[in-house]
């Protein structure tokens, strides 16, 4: 975790690349939900689903910026919602911005692919393994970012469908939990 100057909380979410479609277009998760980040932070289901109706109810919008900079706006996120899997977002960068065909550049490059959400916790506490868990965040904006603290938040590969992202990241935590339960 790390708190930036406006005292928002931000978490690097990197294992699922983030997608770009049509030049402009990128989706992929923000957050996954019950995977501890590199802080020792753990997102419960539900977490996000206060602060998206709230949102929704006042008719905002969760800002896309670059690299968590409030001066740095790239794009819009169009659709942002809870799934079995954690937070998935789907936007454009706008082209008419130079930051955002920077992005672009980056992303396809491979150079970027990592998503960050910065938000204020509401409610969390401490589990057995001394995590925190993450039970109510307020959601304020998600970023592209170069270090993702969740290594499996990452906007998907130019080119890479997100079932198959899906399938190696579902690989890849089996065998994760695999040598975990081996080494109890």
């Amino acid at each position: 975790m790390e708190r930036g100057e406006s005292g928002l909380e931000v978490k690097f979410c990197g294992a699922q690349p983030v997608q770009v479609q049509d030049g402009t277009r990128i989706e992929g998760y923000a957050s996954l939900f019950g995977l501890p980040d590199q802080g020792g932070d753990v997102v419960a289901k539900g977490a996000y689903a206060k602060s998206l109706a709230a949102i929704k109810a006042r008719g905002g919008s969760v800002k896309m910026l670059w690299q968590h900079d409030p001066a740095q706006p790239i794009g819009v996120w169009d659709e942002i919602r809870e799934d079995a899997r954690g937070l998935y977002v789907k936007g454009r960068l706008l082209p008419e911005v130079a930051r955002a065909r920077e992005a672009v550049a980056l992303i396809e490059a491979g150079a970027i692919d990592g998503l960050s959400i910065g938000y204020r916790t509401i409610t969390a506490e401490k589990d057995a393994k001394g995590q925190r868990l993450l039970a109510e965040l307020e959601l304020w904006e998600v970023s592209l970012v170069t270090f993702p603290m969740l290594r499996e938040a990452r906007v998907a590969a130019k080119g890479e469908s997100l079932a198959a992202a899906d399938w190696r990241d579902l690989a890849e935590a089996l065998a994760r939990a695999t040598a975990e339960l081996a080494a109890r």
